[in-house]
């Protein structure tokens, strides 16, 4: 039988919001597999069960540029070790500049970008000299450039670790900060059902499936709970589907239509979002010098 560390029952709480021994149960019956005790805790629970925060696993910042006439944008994340450096005005100007550099010189990837030249150098040895400076590594990791539709509008929060570009086509300059200000707060996956990836659907069927099983109804009742159930899902996870965060009396898709705008498409940035931050065990590594002593 796997080992359920103190840790690993701390991370799943972290991911899932989920009650301590609800967690650590989870996690002897996965027997220790992380995916899997999450899974066993959304059909408990539901979809509170997930936690994008506890998958932030990195520092940095997300930078933004948008030109005068809100045609053409970028935005780029840069990682750092610390929060400190985060909030390091050198990491902060850097940071700017690649931001305006994606959008005026459109690189083809962050390796093109690196090649670049940054004022007589290139954007790699600009990098280099900062790390040095600083004392700390830093990484760009991700970039999106922007030729809008309509008009571009950006909104970033928390210390500039979440980030959001969105194009708004018809509505005012006000429309298009509230539903970049809303994408900040809801985080969509997408803007409609029809681009939400197939396999998330099917994890959510899957789940539904389990739940709906559990309930001893009729075969006919269960299918209409599991469509039922991803319909609902489809809703929370789509800009459009969602309610508004100013009102939830109506979605964005209804205040869109009140406006007379449509949303051509939308970028969300959570720094670190998917990246695994090292953790030291610090017991691990004194029996581990222990062994080799």
């Amino acid at each position: 039988m796997a080992e359920i560390t103190a840790s690993m029952v701390k991370d799943l709480r972290d991911k899932t919001d989920a009650p301590m021994m609800d967690c650590k149960k989870a996690l002897t019956e996965a027997a220790g597999d992380m995916d899997k005790a999450e899974e066993i805790l959304r059909v408990k629970f539901g979809s509170k069960a997930t936690k994008a925060a506890g998958r932030i696993a990195a520092e940095g910042v997300v930078g933004i540029y948008i030109s005068p006439d809100a045609k053409l944008g970028a935005m780029i994340e840069v990682n750092c070790e610390t929060d400190f450096v985060a909030k390091n005005d050198d990491f902060l100007g850097f940071t700017k500049s690649l931001a305006e550099m994606v959008a005026k010189n459109k690189p083809a990837d962050v390796a093109a970008l690196s090649a670049m030249d940054m004022g007589g150098k290139s954007v790699e040895e600009v990098r280099t000299q900062l790390v040095g400076k600083i004392g700390e590594n830093m990484s760009l990791r991700r970039f999106v450039r922007i030729d809008a539709q309509g008009r571009l509008a950006s909104y970033v929060h928390g210390g500039s670790k979440i980030g959001v570009m969105v194009d708004v086509v018809g509505g005012d300059d006000q429309l298009a900060k509230d539903i970049a200000m809303h994408v900040a707060a809801s985080k969509p996956v997408s803007l409609s059902r029809e681009q939400v990836p197939a396999e998330l659907i099917e994890k959510e069927r899957a789940v539904a499936q389990q739940k709906a099983a559990e309930s001893g109804k009729p075969a006919d009742i269960v299918a209409k709970m599991v469509e039922g159930s991803v319909a609902k899902y489809l809703k929370e996870v789509t800009l459009l589907g969602q309610p508004f965060v100013k009102d939830d009396k109506q979605t964005i898709e209804q205040l869109l239509k009140s406006r007379g705008a449509s949303v051509a498409g939308f970028t969300l940035y959570i720094v670190g979002e998917g990246i695994e931050k090292k953790k030291d065990d610090f017991v691990a590594e004194v029996m581990a010098q222990a062994g080799k002593a």
